[in-house]
C-alpha cells in the first residue's frame, strides 16, 4: 500500500519536491491504481492529488531586531566583531610625529611660542587626524610665518 513511486511521478508531474505533494486519504484506491504520468496528471485534475503551498520564513524575528538596531540597541560588547581599531599604540605613534613637528616649527620660528602651545593642546585632545590636518589646520588659520619672515 505504498504510494511512493506515485508521490514521485507526481512531484515530477507537479514541478516540486515529494514531501510537497498532498494525496487524499479518501482516494487512496484510485492513487494506488495510477502507474504512470498520464494517470496522475488525472488525478491533479480532479483534485486528489494536489501540491501544498511552500512554507516561508517569518521574518517577525528579523524586523523587530532591526527595529531595535535603529535605535541604538543591540550594541553591547557581546555584538561587536574583530578587532577594535587604533588603540594606545596608534594614538602614541600619531601623538609623536605632531610633537615633532610642532617642535621643529618651534625652533625654525615659523611658529610663535603661543601658537605652538596651542597647537600642542589641540593635538593632546586628538583634534588632528595627521600631519597633513595639521597643516591645512595652520595654512588655513595663517599660523605658519613664511622663511624668510623669521
Amino acid at each position: 500500500m505504498s504510494l511512493e513511486t506515485q508521490r514521485k511521478i507526481a512531484a515530477r508531474v507537479m514541478k516540486c519536491g515529494a514531501s510537497r505533494v498532498w494525496l487524499d486519504p479518501e482516494r487512496i484506491s484510485d492513487i494506488e491504481e495510477a502507474i504512470t504520468a498520464a494517470d496522475i496528471r488525472r488525478l491533479v485534475k480532479d483534485g486528489a492529488v494536489r501540491k501544498e503551498q511552500k512554507k516561508g520564513v517569518s521574518r517577525s524575528r528579523k524586523s523587530k531586531i532591526a527595529r531595535q538596531k535603529s535605535r541604538g540597541r543591540r550594541k553591547g560588547h557581546g555584538s561587536k566583531k574583530g578587532s577594535l581599531s587604533g588603540g594606545k599604540k596608534e594614538w602614541v605613534k600619531r601623538i609623536r610625529v605632531l610633537r615633532k613637528m610642532l617642535r621643529e616649527f618651534r625652533s625654525q620660528r615659523r611658529i610663535e611660542n603661543r601658537t605652538y602651545r596651542e597647537l600642542y593642546m589641540k593635538s593632546k585632545s586628538g583634534f588632528f587626524r595627521s600631519r597633513g590636518h595639521l597643516m591645512t589646520y595652520m595654512e588655513r588659520n595663517n599660523l605658519l610665518k613664511k622663511a624668510e619672515e623669521k
